[in-house]
């Protein structure tokens, strides 16, 4: 039995004792069976009132976080929570309420109001570069219970103690998001901060925070950042992010190499990707991001962008451009009257391209690889009808989903079933009604029956477990073949990939029949 006093407060805890009427009685009834049955020895029993039933139970021990789950406080303190909240932010020194530690029901929640705190602050960090320096407070036993590094800087063998740690290499916001991962248990990233936080992890040894950034950039990779993220991924040694740089640059390395961020690459990681043999790229492409990589060194290195100067930068990077590959329009319009290469080089190469006996070059004269693309058909077999398939205008579509991340190229379309026709097709990913890639172009038919090719300008990254449209309006006087027996799934090498029907589809197109019987993709 529980008792408390009129406030709720000093609660004690009683033991009661248990009498059941039919006890009692066995108990007398043995008792008057034994040799002895006067009296005397009946008066000898103990009073019923001593009997005392033991209650098990078998719960399993709760911790304190189980028994007091996290809720909203009452509204009594709830402006003195939100006091504390705010506190941590603003890092004030002082906590108004005397008794603070009772708003709070579990440890982790109490060590959370220290976060950023300077009460009981036994040590503090001055965090940035000159000028841009913030002072954060600290306390040593939290900070080595999350950090080995911390341990032994505050507990090891050449502990020193010193109460103002300054850390220049480390942004504020990055070592604020580490300091509230070890207080608070708790993970906040941000696109801006990530990178910075990934470091100051990695420098402290906080593993887990370090793989929370890992995820974070992974699941926000694309074309835009891939090239910065390579660069820092081998900087922080991380071969499952730099995996996935690589998968993003090859599939997509003509928006990777346009983009703002691979002017921002090390020179170390400019010279990888100009060897990579598998970038699915135009080589004028390669050439003009070299370029603009190289203007944009001069101005790190505070030197004039000129071509002499962009040539400096370059160096021997140069000659990893596969310049004799390219198409002789592209160099002739291009590389030729860029400028930066010398008048020999420019002749040699005019020769490569025209010339039966071909000069010796310093640069790469084979032809990167590129990527395989893979065709998922989702049809058993085909088919044609005196008044099937007919295109008006209408649109052909279905949806798809993928259990492993796949930058989608192009469809594969069925053409005429009349003989040679050429159609004008608008092609269109999209993912829950927002448009992702679209390109309008023609193809020819031969009349067979085979599926014709027909490309987005880039690929698609496609996102595993979400469904995708893809859609097409053809537009063609001549009736085409369609597929049918379609399959709801289909095992395309490592990737699985599940169709259904889709509600933009005006033309008839659906699982077990129609049109777009291929996605074509790099995995």
């Amino acid at each position: 039995i529980l008792m408390v006093d009129e406030k709720g407060k000093n609660m004690k805890c009683l033991t009661f004792f248990l009498m059941l009427p039919e006890t009692v009685k066995n108990r007398s009834k043995k008792s008057s069976k034994k040799g002895n049955s006067s009296s005397s020895s009946s008066s000898k029993l103990p009073p019923v009132c001593y009997e005392i039933i033991t209650l098990k139970t078998k719960k399993k021990k709760k911790m304190a976080a189980d028994i007091f789950p996290r809720k909203k406080p009452t509204n009594t303190n709830t402006t003195a929570v939100q006091q504390y909240h705010q506190q941590n932010l603003n890092n004030n020194n002082t906590i108004p309420a005397p008794n603070w530690q009772g708003l709070y029901p579990t440890i982790r929640e109490r060590n959370a109001v220290m976060f950023n705190n300077d009460l009981m602050a036994d040590v503090h960090f001055v965090v940035g570069p000159p000028g841009g320096t913030q002072r954060l407070p600290g306390h040593k036993y939290v900070l080595a219970v999350g950090s080995s590094v911390f341990h032994a800087m505050f507990y090891g063998e050449l502990a020193e103690d010193k109460d103002e740690i300054r850390i220049p290499d480390v942004e504020p916001a990055a070592f604020l998001a580490m300091l509230k991962y070890i207080y608070c248990d708790e993970i906040d990233l941000a696109a801006d901060t990530v990178l910075a936080t990934l470091y100051a992890a990695k420098k402290y040894i906080v593993p887990h925070l370090a793989r929370a950034c890992v995820n974070f950039l992974e699941t926000s990779l694309s074309a835009k950042n891939a090239c910065v993220l390579l660069s820092q991924s081998c900087l922080f040694e991380e071969p499952d992010l730099t995996q996935r740089c690589w998968e993003v640059i090859d599939a997509q390395a003509e928006l990777a190499l346009k983009s703002e961020g691979f002017c921002d690459i090390d020179f170390q990681t400019l010279e990888s990707i100009l060897r990579r043999e598998t970038l699915n790229a135009k080589e004028i492409v390669v050439f003009e991001a070299a370029l603009n990589w190289a203007e944009v060194e001069c101005q790190r290195q505070e030197l004039t962008a000129t071509i002499e100067n962009k040539r400096k930068v370059l160096g021997k990077a140069l000659y990893l451009i596969r310049i004799p590959t390219m198409a002789l329009d592209d160099f002739a319009n291009g590389a030729a009257q860029s400028g930066i290469l010398t008048l020999n080089e420019t002749n040699d190469i005019f020769l490569w391209y025209t010339a039966a006996k071909k000069p010796e070059l310093q640069f790469v004269s084979k032809p990167r690889k590129g990527l395989v693309p893979q065709r998922c058909h989702r049809f058993q077999s085909c088919a044609y009808r005196s008044n099937q398939w007919r295109y008006r205008g209408r649109c052909d579509s279905i949806q798809f989903a993928v259990d492993k991340r796949v930058f989608i190229a192009g469809f594969g379309l069925y053409g005429s079933s009349c003989g040679s026709a050429e159609y004008s097709a608008k092609i269109e990913l999209k993912r829950q009604g927002v448009i992702l890639g679209q390109n309008l172009s023609k193809y020819f038919s031969d009349g067979s029956s085979n599926t014709f090719p027909v490309w987005f300008e880039y690929p698609v990254q496609i996102e595993p477990d979400t469904f995708y449209t893809a859609s097409v309006i053809l537009d063609g006087n001549e009736l085409s073949y369609f597929g049918q027996e379609g399959m709801t799934e289909v095992q395309c090498g490592k990737v699985t990939v599940q169709f259904q029907c889709s509600s933009d589809s005006t033309n008839g197109t659906g699982v077990q029949g129609g049109q777009i019987p291929e996605l074509i993709f790099y995995a």
